[in-house]
């Protein structure tokens, strides 16, 4: 009976070691040469938090971990959370103008006092994707505060902040595309332009595709017609260089199909 209970505890010891081998594989995988610090960050959090970044718990912006709100709710629930409760809060909300504030509360146990979190949204703290939706934003923020409160997680939510700082300098440890080939005017082609859009901020090529297919009012992205290719491109260029972070909640509303080649 002991040798069976230890067996068990062995087995479940080696679990956090598994994650983390497999946390650090699929955040190089998705995200290329991790920024310094942000290894043993991640080891740190899959090990206290058991976190999976193959379950879309975490989020890399501008060399910072950030948690999701999937992430934290999975949390809870491994934690066997008692319930959460969310009011709004009246005196500090505008419906009119778009401005919401809500107060969320965790309970852990039953026996629990509670950890309270509050969140606000309003049109000039949220990105354009989500414009029209400030309500539910603002109540997924205190959510997620109460959340962090309640287990203690040192870093803040990706629903939590508003659009990211302009980029004017490429990432760090960025590896530098290889040539690419050219029309008779001397540029690149829309399938190489868009490729390389792709290696440079780390996107998702099947989602790219889908997101190209819905801007273009197409089924396929490979039914859009050049000219429409070609202003997708300019759109996903400036809007991954002006809030990458917007264009990555758009893409991460899409349904992860496998890869096939590059539009």
């Amino acid at each position: 009976m002991n040798k069976r209970k230890d067996r068990t505890l062995m087995k479940a010891s080696d679990v956090p070691k598994a994650l983390i081998r497999s946390n650090v594989v699929s955040a190089r995988a998705k995200w290329g040469v991790l920024p310094k610090g942000a290894l043993p960050m991640l080891k740190q959090l899959t090990s206290d938090h058991m976190i999976s970044v193959v379950s879309g718990d975490l989020l890399l912006l501008e060399g910072r971990w950030y948690v999701t709100h999937s992430g934290l709710l999975r949390i809870a629930r491994h934690a066997n959370c008692c319930g959460i409760s969310v009011r709004p809060v009246p005196e500090f909300s505008d419906p009119p103008a778009c401005r919401w504030a809500f107060e969320a509360t965790v309970y852990r146990t039953r026996d629990c006092k509670g950890f309270v979190g509050f969140g606000d949204a309003d049109p000039s703290n949220v990105s354009a994707l989500v414009r029209g939706a400030e309500m539910r934003i603002a109540e997924t923020r205190a959510v997620n505060r109460a959340l962090r409160k309640a287990y203690g997680i040192g870093i803040c939510s990706v629903e939590e902040i508003g659009s990211l700082p302009t980029r004017n300098q490429p990432e760090p440890n960025v590896r530098k595309p290889p040539p690419q080939s050219a029309n008779g005017n001397g540029k690149p082609k829309l399938r190489d332009q868009l490729c390389l859009l792709i290696r440079q901020h780390h996107l998702d090529a099947s989602r790219v595709k889908q997101y190209a297919a819905e801007f273009c009012g197409t089924k396929d992205v490979r039914q859009a017609t050049r000219e429409q290719i070609q202003s997708f491109i300019t759109h996903l260029a400036e809007l991954a260089a002006r809030d990458r972070q917007s264009l990555l909640c758009k893409l991460n509303s899409y349904v992860e199909k496998p890869e096939a080649g590059a539009a």
